[in-house]
């Protein structure tokens, strides 16, 4: 995986990546020690005992955390410390126990403990594969609540239904009050042909959805060469996630579609979670020659900018579609396309999860994923508060929702879709028509416009 030399040294820590998802979507990295020598609890050495974990993760937080809910204080952090390694633990169960206790205070549902198996299945969610029934989580800040960020495209969650913003109220009949986005996956994964019953709550009604466990292969791309009405090629390109194979199928989607003559793109980030920040970058720079990308600031306002290269595929017009289930990296991507006046965004107001966290692994094989920035779109929008608004809004009615499969994305059947395609052709339109302005002349047809 492509490893980032100015985020590393963002953190000041040894090899690590960054992910930017909504629960789940994640990457791994090597394991990174602490940099920080701060004295020692009274109580003896933590060397090669459970404190040595507790320590690693307290001294991550007290050096890289980003404070975006007003809940940290050093002072309070500091005295927390001293507290838990007077302690005696038992074993690792006590000591992780501790440090989900010690986290919780912080109110900050991204900063999260993994234990070794928990991480070890994190690593999966950015590798193309998993298994389970193919939804996204996030935890509701405000409500606790667990909340389906978005449906895989082609899972059993997919096709039973299941939607952005659906709440999960219970898992096999179990209240998920109080759970975590941890204590959810271990309930709904499970082996291959297995079911699984989410109780969903959509619009005030509670749903019982029964699902079949599958192995699902996640391929990020999928793209296909639509006719328009008036006979236009128009290059359809959906981006489900930002994974490990995002931006070679990215890559080769473009490419194949300009062989095809292409005269436009749609590019459909709808539903899509997020993933890595290396992919959202990388993809961006496919599609834009120069401009900011994004900018990344940690809590002492170190800024990281990120920008184009000269690399873009393709020039051609291009539209992008967003809705309520696209975040994170699909923020950051679709935020620079509007940003540097690349792309019009069509669709609804995207889900606002504007925050980086770093993956580090621990001395045991357990991990920490930390909130360790916020990112700003060229023209400097925080995401995490605002979301993107797109430039022409078009939602689907509840009756088209009602009678849409997967199989419509990108079709005559998919109102967005055609609002998209529509902009698309008058973005052709003009250009055919030469209504670019030009000083000295006179610019009878752009005035007509």
């Amino acid at each position: 995986m492509v490893r980032s030399q100015r985020l590393r040294s963002l953190v000041r820590s040894t090899p690590l990546l960054l992910m930017l998802g909504v629960g789940g979507v994640v990457t791994a990295l090597g394991i990174s020690s602490p940099g920080l020598s701060l004295p020692s609890a009274s109580g003896g050495s933590i060397h090669d005992s459970p404190k040595e974990v507790i320590d690693q993760v307290w001294q991550i937080v007290y050096r890289d955390y980003l404070d975006s809910t007003g809940s940290y204080d050093e002072r309070t952090w500091r005295q927390l410390r001293s507290n838990l390694l007077r302690k005696s633990y038992g074993g690792s169960a006590e000591s992780y126990e501790a440090i989900r206790g010690m986290l919780a205070s912080l109110d900050d549902p991204y900063t999260r403990f993994l234990d070794p198996k928990e991480f070890k299945e994190m690593q999966i969610d950015t590798s193309g594969e998993l298994m389970g029934v193919g939804i996204q989580l996030s935890l509701d800040n405000d409500t606790k609540e667990l909340i389906v960020v978005s449906p895989i495209e082609g899972t059993p969650a997919s096709r039973a239904g299941v939607q952005p913003k659906d709440v999960i109220v219970s898992i096999d009949g179990a209240s998920t009050k109080g759970m975590t986005t941890e204590d959810a996956v271990k309930l709904i994964r499970g082996p291959e042909g297995t079911d699984v019953v989410l109780g969903l709550r959509r619009q005030g009604q509670v749903l019982d959805v029964p699902l079949k466990r599958a192995r699902i292969e996640i391929h990020a791309v999928k793209a296909m060469l639509n006719t328009a009405p008036n006979g236009r090629k128009v290059g359809y390109i959906r981006l489900k996630q930002f994974n490990a194979n995002a931006t070679r199928e990215m890559r080769a989607a473009i490419k194949d579609l300009e062989s095809q003559a292409a005269e436009g793109y749609v590019l459909d980030l709808r539903s899509n979670p997020g993933g890595l920040l290396e992919a959202s970058v990388d993809i961006a720079r496919q599609w834009l020659n120069e401009g900011t990308i994004v900018s990344t600031r940690t809590r002492e306002g170190i800024r990281d900018v990120r920008r184009a290269t000269g690399s873009a595929i393709t020039d051609k017009p291009l539209v992008v579609l967003i809705d309520q289930g696209s975040a994170s990296a699909s923020e950051i991507l679709s935020g620079a396309l509007q940003d540097n006046s690349r792309a019009q965004l069509v669709g609804q107001k995207t889900f606002g999860k504007g925050l980086v966290q770093a993956v580090r692994g621990l001395a045991d094989g357990s991990g920490l994923t930390v909130t360790i920035a916020k990112y700003l779109t060229p023209k400097g929008t925080d995401i995490h508060k605002n979301g993107i608004q797109p430039d022409i809004e078009a939602a689907m009615s509840k009756q088209e929702v009602k009678n849409f499969s997967v199989e419509d994305l990108g079709t005559q059947k998919d109102s967005q879709y055609r609002t998209a395609e529509g902009t698309l052709m008058n973005k052709l339109k003009k250009i055919q028509a030469g209504t670019t302005y030009k000083p000295g002349q006179a610019n009878l047809s752009y005035a007509l416009q």
